[in-house]
């Protein structure tokens, strides 16, 4: 979804911008756009014909929750490659590169299933679960439900799987088997390691107790005439910790800004505590408003055209004319002429909603192989022109569609090319890892869409819009030409985060996906300066080591791979890690390039070590975790760390990470204290913006320091009315 303003739950959205803060006197001007949660912006006929369609130009928490490592259970021989993609090492007899750079090895990229052929294998699949399930050592009460399938060159197949147990479904117990040609199990990746044998599958709570706990979550969240449209269900709940008893309760209504809601609450059926939530709705182009004049495929019927495309698993791209439920009007007309590039034109954006679709298919279906979004040769389908002066779009898996707002003052439709592909990606996702759209997961989720979102408006080759890697661009939310978010340095919209720390999981998913973000982006081309398509970037790392890009089109494949064969709906930035080396080492070899730069671009946001062993998170660091208060408006706090085992000097790309909890980072300086006294100012006062919360790593040239001694990060609050404390540093030493 592309998020906006905020709630706990919302649809997949494709945009978010920065959050608005309380008004305060004053003293200090607060930036719109904040709430409690989070906002987003994410959505079979006849004989087709090609319109042709003209263009005018539109105008322009507290502590830090801990990763949960996702479990990765291989057999056999791919236990020991999974270990060297672990520890970054290719101890097992690696597959050598392929002799011409950036080839991927014959045989192992996924190969293009026609929905028949996938089909069949999803039949296969499923006379032989219980087979697999034995395989695989579930109990008794085990079984499997097969959800996706995929098929490489070299005959290896990748089955997705769901699980139930005694007939409930398994939350969290979803799993990847991957088979060789010869029917063998060569590997699993489990959402959860944890066994799923549940206390009891008999509750001791009414469900009509788990029905109004969700009715308070939904309420906690400010939505509007909320409503169960699901009424609580037994399940296993194995996503976190201890399989467990529990309901899921979806509630509908509306989120706080108009997003239609499906919010999911699971209770536990025992003890009535709530044990997650989240929001299923994620948020996130013809003669179009923001592509220029574009063939779009539509479908004739008599002497009447409509935005049909037959050619692309009848995908229909309707008009909701402000309204905010149902289908809407399906776009049709006497002539095959679309819009006229005007945002007052009602046809233009259904114009560019229609291409974006197109495109989004043709990508997915010539890039990867994929022919839908799950697969199977059926299109979803596109609203336009949801509510008023809705700044949002969103994608929902119970339509199976993508809905598009018109902005503010309905002047700027979100349906750009990168917003289409952002929210189509959602399905994507949905239908195949599955990722939790809350935690680290929902920002791998949210990031996967940015991902193929810039990815497909490379692959349109659009002059009207070029591909680079800016979010949101060409729709103008913040209102002052920005786009939404940066790829080559996310911090730069004010809120999305550069580098991985251990409180990622705990913000918006809209600004936990800034890493990945990150690393693809470093992964594709590069750290330091560079210009392309016009567009400059300059991306630095969170080690101060630089990064060689190995091309977005190698990059693009991995992310791919690793979505649809490695990740689960739990898989967090550690296990993305290693999802994208196994994906690597599969199609580049464990010894090639690219396997060498995966690892670098993770170190490069603290995800990992190097590929040469240092940086990121392969150096030697010093911590402190100790709370320290930061008295309001009051003399500096530090706190501590003694270096001791090292020779020499300190580098000159001393990694400090720093993670403070504040209710406005502009009242804070913050620097670095050397063992002579010397003091690196991290942070000036009145720098940083009217966010909460420094979660950030910084490079210091310590090289003139000697390395050995105490360290010390000192902070000073220097204005009244604003309170936190120091969470914890780190010096790590490459």
């Amino acid at each position: 979804m592309f998020h906006r303003c905020a709630a706990a739950e919302h649809p997949h959205e494709v945009l978010r911008t920065a959050p608005v803060l309380p008004v305060r006197p004053t003293r200090r001007p607060v930036s719109p756009g904040r709430d409690t949660a989070a906002v987003q912006k994410e959505s079979v006929l006849r004989s087709s014909s090609h319109r042709r369609t003209s263009h005018t130009p539109s105008p322009t928490t507290s502590h830090s929750a801990r990763r949960k490592a996702a479990a990765v259970a291989l057999v056999g021989v791919s236990a020991l490659i999974a270990a060297a993609v672990q520890s970054g090492a290719a101890t097992a007899a690696p597959q050598q590169a392929p002799s011409a750079a950036g080839k991927v090895i014959p045989g192992a990229e996924s190969v293009k299933l026609t929905p028949a052929q996938r089909a069949e294998l999803i039949r296969q699949a499923d006379a032989a679960k219980t087979r697999t399930a034995k395989d695989l050592g579930l109990g008794a009460k085990e079984k499997l439900v097969v959800r996706d399938v995929l098929k490489d060159g070299d005959g290896t197949v990748h089955t997705r799987y769901e699980r139930t147990y005694d007939g409930l479904p398994v939350l969290g117990g979803d799993l990847v088997v991957d088979s060789t040609k010869a029917d063998a199990t060569e590997s699993v990746v489990k959402a959860t390691r944890a066994a799923i044998k549940p206390a009891t599958t008999t509750a001791a709570l009414p469900a009509a107790k788990a029905r109004t706990q969700a009715l308070k979550a939904a309420a906690a969240e400010n939505a509007k005439s909320p409503d169960v449209n699901r009424a609580p269900r037994k399940v296993i709940w194995a996503a976190d910790g201890k399989p467990t008893l529990a309901y899921e309760t979806v509630v509908g209504g509306f989120q706080h800004d108009g997003t239609p809601q499906e919010l999911h609450v699971v209770t536990d059926a025992a003890t009535g505590a709530k044990l997650f939530e989240w929001e299923a709705i994620e948020t996130g182009t013809g003669n179009t408003v923001y592509s220029g004049t574009v063939d779009l495929t539509t479908t004739q019927s008599g002497s009447t055209y409509n935005l049909t495309d037959g050619a692309r698993g009848g995908h229909k791209t309707y008009n909701l004319n402000r309204g905010t439920s149902g289908t809407g009007t399906l776009f049709s007309g006497p002539d095959d002429v679309w819009g006229n590039g005007s945002a007052s034109n009602l046809e233009s954006a259904g114009a560019d909603a229609h291409y974006g679709a197109q495109l989004t298919w043709d990508y997915y279906k010539n890039v990867h192989g994929r022919s839908g979004i799950k697969g199977d040769g059926v299109g979803a389908y596109s609203r336009v022109h949801y509510g008023n002066n809705y700044v949002n779009a969103f994608w929902s898996d119970s339509c199976f569609c993508m809905t598009y707002g018109d902005g503010s003052g309905n002047a700027n439709p979100l349906t750009a090319i990168d917003v289409a592909a952002h929210e189509m990606t959602h399905g994507l996702t949905s239908n195949t890892a599955g990722l939790n759209y809350t935690g680290e997961s929902g920002g791998l989720n949210e990031a996967t869409s940015d991902i193929f979102g810039s990815t497909v408006e490379f692959y349109a080759n659009n002059s009207s819009d070029v591909g680079d890697y800016l979010i949101g661009e060409e729709i103008d939310i913040n209102g002052d030409g920005t786009p939404l978010r940066y790829m080559d340095k996310p911090s730069k919209d004010g809120a999305s985060k550069d580098s991985w720390y251990s409180g990622l999981g705990s913000i918006d998913v809209h600004y936990s996906s800034g890493p990945a973000n990150h690393f693809f982006y470093l992964l594709s081309e590069g750290s330091g300066t560079k210009t392309i398509n016009g567009v400059t970037y300059n991306s630095a790392t969170s080690d101060g080591l630089p990064v060689t890009g190995i091309g977005r089109d190698k990059a693009e494949k991995i992310w791919f791979r690793a979505l649809t064969t490695k990740f689960t709906s739990t898989t967090n930035y550690a296990a993305a890690r290693t999802g994208t080396l196994a994906a690597t080492g599969e199609l580049y070899g464990t010894t090639s390039a690219e396997y060498k730069a995966v690892q670098d671009a993770w170190a490069a946001i603290a995800v990992g070590a190097r590929s040469d062993g240092g940086g990121g998170g392969g150096g030697t660091s010093f911590e402190n975790a100790a709370d320290v208060s930061i008295p309001d408006n009051g003399a500096a706090v530090t706190s501590s760390v003694t270096v001791s085992g090292r020779t020499g000097n300190a580098p000159s790309n001393l990694a400090v990470a720093v993670d403070i909890v504040h209710t406005y980072i502009g009242d804070l300086q913050v620097q670095l204290v050397a063992p002579d006294g010397t003091a690196y100012t991290l942070k000036a006062y009145g720098t940083g913006g009217s966010t909460d919360n420094l979660n950030t790593t910084y490079t210091v040239n310590a090289s003139s320091e000697v390395a050995n001694g105490v360290w010390q990060l000192r902070v000073q609050d220097n204005a009244a009315q604003d309170t936190g404390y120091i969470n914890s540093w780190k010096l790590t030493f490459p």
